[in-house]
């Protein structure tokens, strides 16, 4: 009796020290001092809303915004085979620049485009000129599976190869 006494002591000066459900600490929120160490933190932080317009009806929806730090969005989706989404959002970064971003969202994904915002480099020519090999290796039935085999590569195999028809239940196999 007294160790089930002792357990439940124990048990209500454990659930006493738990957070509350729901709490982050502070140090897991943001950075530290990430808030204050922005330049136009002070701004950001009080911004008033100018204009908000919010329209949802069967075709789509619309929504668009303005605050007086600067920051625009608008959006316009529609459904079709998913949601279709159109828009665009700009704001004023910490250098003073305004940034603008232009955007679709839909099946293909989220398609950013911004005179800020990185490309991808050039495809390398060696890289361009093996894509277009196995393209043409591709339309000619042969098929890599990107395994190495020891046996793929002795001299053999391949002879025996030439001397059997392609086995279209095998795309991977090799035909020479």
């Amino acid at each position: 009796m007294q160790l089930i006494i002792l357990a439940a002591v124990v048990a209500v000066c454990a659930a006493g020290a738990l957070p509350p459900p729901g709490y982050v600490a502070p140090h897991y929120r943001y950075p530290y001092n990430y808030i204050d160490s922005r330049a136009r933190a002070a701004i950001d932080r009080n911004a008033a809303i100018l204009r908000s317009e919010n329209d949802v009806n069967e075709k789509g929806y619309h929504y668009a915004y303005d605050t007086e730090n600067g920051i625009q969005a608008e959006e316009t989706g529609y459904e079709a085979n998913g949601i279709q989404a159109a828009g665009s959002y700009s704001y004023t970064g910490d250098d003073g620049k305004v940034y603008s971003v232009r955007y679709t969202a839909d099946a293909n994904g989220f398609q950013p485009q911004g005179a800020h915002l990185p490309t991808s480099p050039p495809v390398p020519e060696a890289i361009a000129r093996s894509l277009e090999q196995n393209a043409r290796d591709e339309a000619a039935g042969i098929y890599d599976d990107g395994s190495y085999r020891d046996a793929k590569y002795a001299p053999g195999v391949i002879l025996a190869r030439k001397h059997y028809a392609y086995n279209p239940y095998n795309p991977y196999r090799y035909r020479f």
